[in-house]
């Protein structure tokens, strides 16, 4: 079965063609609707995406794709892939406005594919399943209960990626996911730190939107909701205005002043800019500590996984999150600092805890999550 998989950003489409499980053909659509680019809308940039798909040779039309994956963000309560049909649009819809960011340009991606490939099954894979087996203390928040009722809760994101690093750690490990205690960290311009225990995810750091939790490359992560309210009453802020500031203009970039690529952060920090040196120092900091709940909170771990852009590649990161000798939590500083943008295990000799990276591959995920649902 051949089955393809898209990722539509709000200015680029991740896809991917696979066989079954083997990965055919690839590729990344960029600057859609930025000037100069010539991909005005998403319509123009799955156009090309078919056009680079033929002249792969993998199919000689498209005709032959038998299925079609489309990572969307939030998914409110459905804890399954769901073949797209009027109620899971309608449902997509609805949570829209907590992932503005994501599910607009995800109904796109499935607007146009439809157009496209009429007769073939769609299936949406949501980032919000693979945290749905939360307990319900973790998964409330501490306000009147009848706003639970009204699917006023956390739901967690990156859900995709933590679930394709779970299973491949528990593979490379070469132990059940059933007997693994694992903390995931997803890091890249969104980031998430997900506790999976026995195979199902127990906490995660985002929550009711992909804004709480860990800071991010412009997303705030967690701030006291009175700091809201004093930007609203004492600096006449718009509740909109608000929401853009703590969604596109603070974490990384709002705090160094330098924007969210952590390589120039990291050689201003290095020239000795204080506000990019403190944000870093912010940034790590923060994946700390959740990792050291999610360690209390699960009574242990046996692997803390690194994945994402940053995850995969930037070894300061990963030394300062894991610096805990305490625990036993060790690093193998030549390995972390060497090993790039690839599977390994970075973890010192006597460490009692594993530290890999594990590149993600949502891509692959999604297939999978429609063959199993397709069969």
């Amino acid at each position: 079965m051949k089955i393809l998989t898209l990722n539509c950003g709000s200015s680029s489409i991740k896809y991917k063609v696979f066989e079954d499980d083997k990965l055919l053909v690839g590729g990344l659509i960029e600057k859609i609707g930025e000037k100069p680019s010539k991909i005005k809308n998403h319509a123009a940039g799955l156009k090309l995406m078919v056009e680079q798909i033929l002249e792969s040779g993998v199919v000689h039309s498209m005709k032959k794709i038998d299925a079609v994956g489309h990572r969307v963000v939030h998914g409110g309560g459905l804890s399954k892939p769901s073949i797209i049909n009027k109620k899971v649009l309608g449902i997509i819809k609805h949570f829209s406005s907590l992932a503005p960011l994501h599910n607009p340009v995800n109904l796109k991606g499935i607007t146009e594919m439809k157009k496209m490939l009429p007769r073939v099954p769609h299936v949406a894979v949501f980032d919000t399943a693979f945290h749905q087996t939360m307990p319900e203390y973790v998964r409330a928040y501490a306000i009147p209960h009848k706003f639970l009722k009204q699917g006023i809760k956390r739901y967690g994101f990156h859900g995709i990626s933590h679930k394709y690093v779970a299973y491949r750690a528990s593979k490379l490990l070469g132990k059940p996911i059933e007997k693994l205690k694992l903390i995931t960290c997803h890091l890249g311009a969104g980031c998430s730190v997900a506790a999976v225990k026995n195979g199902r995810v127990y906490d995660t750091s985002m929550g009711f939107t992909p804004l709480e939790g860990l800071m991010m490359g412009t997303r705030s992560g967690d701030v006291d909701p009175g700091v809201i309210f004093h930007l609203i009453s004492k600096f006449k802020m718009s509740p909109n205005k608000v929401k853009e500031m703590l969604n596109e203009e603070s974490g990384l970039d709002g705090v160094s002043g330098l924007g969210k690529d952590f390589r120039k952060l990291r050689k201003a920090a290095n020239e000795g800019n204080k506000q990019a040196r403190l944000a870093i120092g912010m940034f790590c900091y923060r994946i700390k500590k959740y990792i050291g709940q999610y360690i209390a909170a699960m009574e242990g771990v046996d692997a803390i996984i690194f994945t994402g852009g940053i995850g995969d590649n930037n070894y300061v990161v990963r030394d300062l999150a894991c610096d805990m000798p305490g625990l036993g939590i060790k690093v193998d500083s030549h390995l972390n600092e060497h090993v790039l943008g690839k599977e390994g295990i970075i973890n010192a000799a006597d460490s009692k805890v594993d530290i890999m990276i594990i590149p993600t591959d949502e891509g692959k995920m999604i297939a999978r999550e429609v063959l199993e649902i397709l069969k």
